[in-house]
């Protein structure tokens, strides 16, 4: 039996981050349950508050191989450095030559900021791995490699 697990954000603005990571990781947002336009018209239905609309938001992998990753509102912004974080390998992995790595990541690094990202410190290179940590727009820490 095998096991799945999902990753969950703490967050402010869940739609704001299932958004800009369904971009970094190339996921998807999910579409509404059937028979709902859209996941407004889910959520008024269901009696959902119009102040809640925005409490969680989620995005999943198309090739429904990767981790599904839920943004969930809390009230209190991020106080300190991640304990756990994403690393993004963009780069196709150690059968690639590293400066052809490098490149992939750096092209990458060049996309996620103009999404809203923040290099929080430049590529580094060590035991042939190169990557480069970046933020998201509300300061979690993720690497692209």
């Amino acid at each position: 039996m095998s096991t799945s697990f999902q990753v969950t954000f703490d967050c402010g603005d869940p739609d704001r981050l299932a958004t800009f990571w369904a971009e970094v990781l190339r996921y998807r947002i999910p579409e509404p349950p059937e028979g709902h336009a859209t996941w407004e018209e889910f959520l008024a239905k269901a009696g959902v508050p119009e102040d809640d609309w925005n409490s969680m938001s989620a995005v999943e992998d198309p090739n429904g191989v990767g981790p599904r990753v839920l943004f969930q509102r809390v009230p209190e912004a991020k106080q300190v450095k991640n304990r756990v974080h994403l690393d993004v390998n963009v780069g196709g992995g150690r059968g690639t030559p590293l400066e052809e790595r490098r490149a992939r990541v750096d092209a990458d690094v060049e996309r996620v900021t103009g999404l809203g990202a923040t290099v929080v410190r430049p590529g580094e290179v060590q035991r042939g791995e190169y990557w480069v940590v970046l933020q998201d727009p509300e300061g979690n820490e993720f690497c692209l490699q």
